[in-house]
């Protein structure tokens, strides 16, 4: 079964929580899934990730940004962030999820040699 990487290029919440359901998706079923956040997304870790369809999704039992990304993370999809985002939001990675690692575009499609790639 090939990999699965997924791109999320923008800090726009709803995008990466799509990107994370599906990342959670393809984990369960068994495929080796990789989700990067490209520059501005990166931003969105910087607090607790919120989502803004985060009420209604709790109001209808649906996880909300932090818990899918928990549950991400759980499942092991190997989350990774752009250096530069890192940079341009002032985050050190050291305060993120030790589990997240620092990426560059390079790396992450030399990892990524079979895997679809799907851009959010």
């Amino acid at each position: 079964m090939r990999g699965l990487t997924l791109l999320v290029a923008t800090a726009d919440g709803d995008r990466l929580h799509a990107a994370l359901t599906y990342a959670a998706a393809g984990a369960a079923a068994g495929r080796s899934v990789k989700l990067h956040l490209h520059e501005g997304a990166v931003s969105l870790l910087a607090r607790s990730p919120e989502a803004p369809g985060d009420a209604a999704r709790a109001k209808a039992g649906l996880p909300t940004l932090a818990q899918i990304f928990d549950e991400a993370l759980s499942l092991g999809v190997a989350i990774s962030v752009c250096q530069s985002g890192l940079a341009l939001a002032a985050i050190d990675l050291a305060e993120l999820d030790f589990r997240i690692e620092a990426q560059g575009p390079v790396g992450l499609l030399a990892a990524s040699d079979e895997d679809r790639l799907i851009v959010f």
